[in-house]
């Protein structure tokens, strides 16, 4: 049976400065095609449901005509609530600055990370999707990154974007303070943390590996 990945993505258009910001395209697509030449079963969800905001910034790089079309998929997506019951062999979440917004809080994701990761499955997420698990508590009610290898959006990187007090907290800082074993990296520089079933990318750069390590777990 073809394996099953939940692709959650935000929903928020904009910072609570009013910075336009969204889905950083790249990070859903790169996966997502690894995930669809593999075979894999794969729902596309986002926190509130119907066309998810694609963050602007991140259609200007000539991207490929493989990575454009997956906008497509963005299009009327399922609501998270509405997919949140159905098993799932991984969830992976992309990142962009709209995950800040709708990501820490939402109950929901929360679960479905815990049931996907405490049924055995895998976690995966980059750039800021990773601040979707900072909240993450297992049933044991310990946090889901403590004393796990992660990484995510640095908060060197954050500073260099000058979005630092746009955030209602730094993505490096709250894994840390859950007690998550951050390892940063240079700024842009590619870097993954795998910590048994839990991959975490730091950045766009990082795609393409945290997409190669989900399809290494998923065998």
């Amino acid at each position: 049976m073809s394996k099953h990945v939940l692709i959650v993505t935000t929903s928020a258009n904009e910072l609570s400065n009013g910075h336009a910001t969204g889905l950083w395209l790249e990070e859903f697509a790169v996966p997502y095609l690894l995930f669809e030449k593999e075979g894999y079963k794969v729902t596309v969800a986002s926190i509130e449901g119907g066309d998810v905001p694609i963050d602007a910034n991140s259609l200007e790089d000539g991207l490929s005509e493989d990575i454009l079309n997956t906008r497509e998929l963005l299009k009327d997506t399922a609501r998270l609530n509405q997919v949140a019951d159905e098993s799932y062999d991984a969830i992976y979440l992309p990142g962009g600055h709209g995950t800040v917004v709708d990501f820490p809080e939402n109950e929901t994701l929360q679960r479905v990370i815990r049931n996907v990761y405490e049924s055995g499955n895998i976690v995966g997420a980059v750039c800021h999707g990773p601040i979707g698990l900072v909240n993450v508590k297992l049933s044991n009610n310990e946090p889901l990154v403590k004393d796990k290898q992660v990484t995510g959006f640095t908060d060197a990187e954050e500073k260099e974007m000058q979005l630092d007090s746009a955030v209602p907290f730094l993505l490096e800082t709250g894994l840390r303070n859950q007690g998550g074993q951050f390892k940063g990296a240079d700024n842009w520089a590619v870097n993954v943390a795998v910590d048994d079933r839990l991959v975490t990318g730091q950045n766009p750069q990082s795609s393409e590996a945290v997409g190669k390590e989900l399809v290494k777990l998923l065998g």
